[in-house]
């Protein structure tokens, strides 16, 4: 217990520096659950992230990933994958993993369905630039 105390102290603090070991530390790391979207009423509202929601952009809200995290999103029933960059919090109805734009759910199929199983995978986070 001492250790992990440690570890998540020593991590709030290179997080707060500025350090992307948060990201790295998610690297790989492998998620499922059900997936949702945006509905088109939230084009244009700002994101977590501070940019304006796009429903034309491979996007993605998730609750715990850092800003800017890339992560390939998989439905196992078809095997169609979209990659997307996390850029705002949720969702937040029980349940769902992640909400994606209305394009990469377009991507996977999941849009004539509105929910659905999907698996995560996190591929890292871009530079600084431009989350």
């Amino acid at each position: 217990m001492k250790k992990t105390l440690i570890s998540s102290a020593l991590i709030a603090a290179l997080h707060l520096l500025g350090t992307d070991v948060q990201a790295a530390g998610f690297h790989g790391h492998a998620q499922s659950g059900r997936a949702s979207y945006y509905h088109d009423r939230f084009n244009g509202r700002r994101t977590a992230s501070g940019v304006p929601y796009n429903k034309n952009e491979l996007s993605a809200a998730h609750k715990t990933l850092p800003l800017g995290t890339r992560v390939r999103v998989t439905d196992p029933r078809s095997g169609r994958s979209v990659i997307v960059r996390i850029n705002d919090r949720g969702p937040y109805v029980r349940g769902r993993v992640i909400d994606l734009s209305r394009a990469a759910a377009s991507e996977i199929g999941l849009v004539s369905k509105g929910v659905g199983k999907v698996q995560l995978e996190v591929l890292g986070r871009p530079e600084k630039a431009g989350i």
